[in-house]
């Protein structure tokens, strides 16, 4: 059988305020239900999970990321006291690696942060990961491009395949 059989476990660990946020800054936004998907058929990831800070605004956010299957994994947002939030998700990310380290094959990391050197590097000299995947070239750390070598991809060079694109209402009004 070989390496890229639809039966491989693969997990994928998300930043996702690193991903929105470098997203957002090329201008474009990312299709998530898609995003799912590309997972799924490329990587074979059986498990999505995604690291953020809670907000009860974003509740219908969340309810839509877990409909198109992504394991949601929250941290309580802190304010500063000048209105700035802040709520870093890297420890639970790493340690949601370790906890289910017996599980799946490969990790597939998506970062762009360098703080998550340590772990690409143990999960590389173990042979544990399958890539890493940062948001964009500019906002991946050259620690991460460093350890990672050849397995580093970057979701920008996907605009064409997972771009959200609004849909436009046919000519009777419906969707």
């Amino acid at each position: 059988m070989d390496s890229k059989s639809k039966t491989e476990k693969n997990y994928a660990f998300i930043d996702g305020q690193n991903l929105y946020l470098a997203i957002k800054q090329l201008g474009w936004k990312l299709d998530y239900k898609r995003f799912r998907i590309y997972l799924l058929e490329k990587y074979q990831v059986q498990k999505a999970y995604i690291f953020m800070g809670f907000m009860p605004t974003n509740q219908e956010l969340y309810n839509f990321l877990q409909t198109v299957g992504f394991v949601l994994i929250f941290k309580p947002l802190l304010s500063d006291g000048r209105g700035v939030v802040k709520g870093n998700c890297d420890a639970e990310l790493v340690l949601q690696v370790m906890i289910d380290y017996e599980d799946y094959e490969k990790a597939l990391i998506i970062t762009g942060d360098g703080d998550f050197y340590c772990l690409v590097q143990y999960l590389g000299n173990n042979d544990k990961l399958l890539r890493v995947l940062a948001p964009t070239l500019n906002n991946c750390s050259e620690l991460l491009t460093k350890v990672a070598g050849n397995k580093v991809a970057f979701v920008a060079d996907l605009k064409q395949k997972l771009e959200y694109k609004r849909k436009e209402p046919h000519k009777d009004e419906t969707l």
